[in-house]
């Protein structure tokens, strides 16, 4: 930092302590290091002599109000999830909407930072980028690395070249998933079998291993054999899909264009060769269109308005959440007990990136919330 003590301007590290005391406990008198401080910081000067270094010491004590250490306390101390529950009514609206504003894009650029890693792996190529996330996505929470692996084996290219062809797409996606490795009793998966084996040597391909993908605990709807064959009905439908989603469309014409339903087969299968006498058709469901929209479409596009554009507009990407209904989880519910539930899918992912950045880790201090209320007089 730079400081000015009387007419000197200093430039150097600054030491924060409770007590001025912690400078000997800490021996940081024999560290020469510390030569270089040019102030010590401390809440409670306990010291008679003089540090060693002739360091000027600034004490806080005086200057914080007891009441802001007293809130403090009370905050750091609650074991509730949310630790000022007790206190977060006497904090007004504006406050609260202005810090979720933030924490949207704050949540944004967190995920997007990995992204940009990925679209160096692209050699900056945004379309499959988005064929990238998008099937990240379709594994939603616990087949998002698999699905990601998949797209990643399996070039955009060649995918494009069979984008017409349902069933090639499938053979593909199946193949290159591993999903085509055991002996079939049913005609259909023997089929996308023998595609892939073609198809596989044509393009020397080499399949993922099947201990990736996780069925346990997911309803049968969510099994990624589902999720595989939505993800190719959606290559099937889609052309030029990375210039419709980054244009300004509303959330009904994004629903329109990602809706899409797992082929004839899949009406009676959740998994190959199971049949399932009711038939159901597979498909994407609203929910689902609205998280890939959610976690995908509109960070997607604050990026390439942080990257591409000359005049940035931020704002599109977040009326798309602000069109979309709140969501409801486990996270979302503490709010909604407060009495401040999330108006639309802007606030909710707010929400979310609030309470696992600062609630959880009792972070009241760097909160504009927590902030507000640690300022709140007696």
């Amino acid at each position: 930092a730079k400081i000015k003590i009387g007419d000197t301007l200093w430039a150097g590290a600054i030491e924060l302590h409770l007590k001025s005391s912690d400078w000997f406990k800490h021996k940081h008198q024999n560290q020469n290091s510390y030569d270089r401080i040019i102030l010590h910081v401390v809440y409670e000067n306990d010291l008679i002599e003089d540090i060693p270094q002739a360091v000027a010491t600034l004490e806080l004590k005086n200057v914080i109000q007891n009441h802001i250490i007293q809130n403090y306390t009370k905050l750091y101390q609650q074991l509730d999830a949310i630790p000022c529950k007790n206190l977060i009514h006497q904090v007004n609206a504006l406050t609260k909407e202005a810090w979720l504003s933030r924490l949207l894009v704050e949540r944004w650029q967190i995920k997007t930072e990995n992204w940009l890693h990925l679209l160096k792996q692209t050699k900056g190529d945004w379309s499959v980028l988005l064929y990238w996330l998008l099937a990240q996505n379709f594994g939603f929470k616990i087949n998002q690395i698999p699905f990601l692996q998949l797209a990643q084996s399996l070039p955009l290219n060649i995918i494009a070249k069979h984008r017409t062809d349902l069933f090639q797409l499938e053979a593909l996606l199946f193949g290159q998933a591993g999903l085509l490795k055991e002996n079939f009793k049913e005609e259909y998966p023997f089929r996308l079998q023998k595609e892939y084996q073609y198809l596989a040597t044509k393009y020397r391909l080499k399949p993922l291993t099947i201990p990736l993908w996780k069925f346990m605990r997911l309803r049968p709807q969510n099994f990624p054999t589902i999720r595989i064959a939505q993800f190719a009905a959606l290559i099937h439908v889609s052309v030029h899909l990375f210039s419709q989603i980054i244009e300004d469309k509303e959330v009904k014409s994004l629903s329109t264009l990602l809706n899409c339903s797992a082929s004839e087969y899949w009406d009676h299968h959740y998994r190959f060769d199971e049949y399932h006498d009711k038939p159901s058709e597979k498909n994407l469901g609203k929910e689902s269109i609205e998280n890939i929209i959610i976690n995908t479409v509109a960070p997607l596009r604050y990026l390439y308005q942080l990257h591409c554009a000359t005049t940035p507009q931020y704002d599109k990407a977040i009326l798309l959440l602000e069109n979309i209904k709140a969501e409801r989880n486990a996270i979302t519910r503490h709010y909604d007990k407060l009495n401040w539930q999330a108006q639309n899918a802007a606030q909710s992912q707010a929400q979310i990136q609030l309470y696992q950045y600062y609630c959880s880790l009792k972070k009241c201090l760097e909160c504009s919330i927590g902030h507000s209320i640690i300022r709140l007089g007696p």
